[in-house]
């Protein structure tokens, strides 16, 4: 089919913006790890609410950064002060305020001295807390100097420079300010992170079966032909697998070099349009994967056989089933809806019903045709997603993926090309992503083992499958405990997944004595032993 061809090759370039692994919300964006560490200077860095109350009522809430001196904030807001809050004269706080304090929290702002300075000085003249304004809307993580005078008994947390200035405004005009510092724990196991890991694992499971049966079938189809028409076969053969896309080593290397040439763009233009553009490209890319996933879903009805199998030809699309016709405008208008409603609450729910059509589609068109290919294109990813992730904080200061991900300076909450669950019963809330790469790059591989064992009529244990897919698993489970351990800074799963899944291919292919079969030819020497065809009626 050319319009299954076309489809394989936009998504296949689409697919080159995503390979990017979810941080959690909320990051601290600034590392300081030449900070020394003494007693009275070991807190470790936790993010801080500051619910705000302006004339009595509760109008807003900020986020800080705590010290790494002082004491530990509260957990719990039920046991939280709620504090007066006054503006600091001279405001950097560098010396004595010249207004008297009986227990408020005071606000300064950054600059000509120290933050341990400040803090002295607020703690001697009667402050309760102090909030420190920075110059940017980054929170950096304040730390001790190597004389400081660290036995300070009162909270210091650090606001994003908008904070500082809102507060400000309301003091100067007179308002009275009450603030409350408290720094909620997150759960120790993210439920949203389990239900991300069996969305990945059930996405690739029931792809991979969906692309092994279409491998049997064309199977079949080419025996019969072979049997009932060995003059044609030759020529019939070849098309028998015109729907499907299959990589070849040297596509696999260029396929990495140019998503990287992606994320470069999208880290240096990233803004809102062009996430605008990427919003399309998923639209487009979305509406027809669940239309694929439809259409083929609803032909395994007998009530929609007749439809499922007339076909019209379209310009430029070729042949079109008259079910495909009847599904896409319901598969257009719920992509626009999507996208109209992005920002909701509850838009995730289409975000990830589009995605995963998306990426069963990619699965089911673009083929891995031997471990060979499998193992360059992961490998690729591997060191794509190492040099991404870590090693670009050298060359551009900060890691691109990250900020790529996270939708810096773009004003939007991250790229659409993700699955994500909102992270229900976290106080901090936001969201745990994984970025499509992460499920369609294995996905590719765990699909191909599927194929050899059906092909080969290998049984559940003799085969490869269950040994891939349970190795994909387990290389993601890691990939979460390794993010929690980490408090949350992204994590390049592929690191994980990959020595998992080609690890336990080539292992099990060398035991076995199969490797070189799979290595080169991708398929047993007997291709469908199993398959019995029906007698001619």
């Amino acid at each position: 089919m050319r319009f299954s061809s076309l489809l394989g090759v936009f998504i296949c370039s689409c697919l080159a913006l995503c390979f990017l692994r979810g941080v959690h919300g909320g990051d601290i964006v600034h590392v300081d790890n030449k900070a020394p560490k003494k007693p009275g200077c070991d807190n470790n860095f936790v993010l801080v609410k500051v619910p705000t109350w302006i004339n009595g009522f509760e109008e807003m809430e900020f986020v800080g950064v705590g010290a790494r001196f002082g004491p530990t904030l509260e957990s719990k807001e039920k046991h939280a002060n709620q504090t007066i809050l006054t503006l600091a004269d001279p405001p950097d706080c560098c010396s004595p305020p010249k207004n008297k304090l009986a227990g408020e929290a005071i606000l300064v702002f950054r600059g000509n001295c120290s933050f341990t300075t400040k803090t002295n000085i607020a703690e001697d003249a009667g402050a309760s807390a102090i909030l420190i304004v920075n110059n940017s809307t980054e929170l950096f993580k304040m730390v001790c100097e190597d004389d400081a005078d660290t036995d300070i008994r009162i909270p210091a947390v650090m606001l994003p420079v908008y904070a500082g200035e809102m507060l400000e405004g309301l003091l100067y005009n007179n308002s009275k300010v009450s603030v409350q510092l408290y720094s909620p724990r997150r759960p120790a196991v993210d439920v949203a992170e389990v239900f991300l890991w069996l969305m990945a694992v059930g996405t690739i499971l029931c792809a991979s079966y969906w692309s092994a049966w279409n491998a049997r079938e064309a199977a079949i189809e080419h025996d019969k032909l072979l049997k009932d028409a060995a003059d044609e076969a030759a020529v019939i053969a070849e098309t028998a697998y015109a729907g499907f896309i299959d990589i070849s080593t040297r596509s696999a290397v260029l396929f990495i070099m140019i998503a990287s040439c992606f994320l470069v763009m999208l880290y240096k233009l990233m803004s809102v349009w062009f996430i605008d553009v990427l919003v399309v490209l998923f639209c487009i890319g979305g509406a027809e994967g669940f239309q694929t996933c439809l259409v083929s879903m609803l032909s395994s009805f007998r009530l929609f056989e007749r439809a499922a199998g007339s076909f019209v030809k379209l310009p430029f699309f070729g042949p079109v089933s008259y079910l495909a016709i009847a599904l896409s405008p319901f598969c257009i208008t719920s992509a626009v809806l999507w996208a109209v409603y992005r920002r909701e609450a509850y838009a995730w729910i289409g975000q990830d019903i589009l995605g995963i059509a998306l990426i069963l589609t990619v699965l089911q068109i673009v083929r891995i045709p031997n471990l060979q290919v499998g193992t360059v294109l992961l490998s690729c990813a591997f060191f794509y997603d190492i040099f991404w992730v870590f090693v670009s904080k050298w060359v551009f200061h900060e890691s691109v993926m990250i900020v790529v991900a996270r939708g810096d300076k773009s004003g939007e909450d991250g790229i659409p090309m993700l699955l994500k669950i909102p992270r229900m019963f976290d106080p901090w809330g936001g969201f745990s992503v994984i970025g499509f790469g992460d499920i369609i790059l294995p996905g590719l591989l765990i699909a191909f083992s599927l194929r050899y064992d059906w092909l080969g009529n290998k049984k559940i244990r003799a085969g490869y499958f269950v040994w891939a897919m349970t190795a994909y698993g387990l290389g993601l489970l890691v990939t979460y405990v390794a993010l929690n351990l980490m408090d949350g800074h992204g994590q390049p799963a592929l690191l994980y997944i990959v020595p998992f899944t080609v690890g336990t291919l080539l292992t099990l292919g060398t035991k076995r004595g199969e490797l070189k079969n799979l290595w080169t030819r991708g398929v047993p020497k007997r291709p469908c032993p199993h398959v019995r065809l029906q007698p001619s009626q």
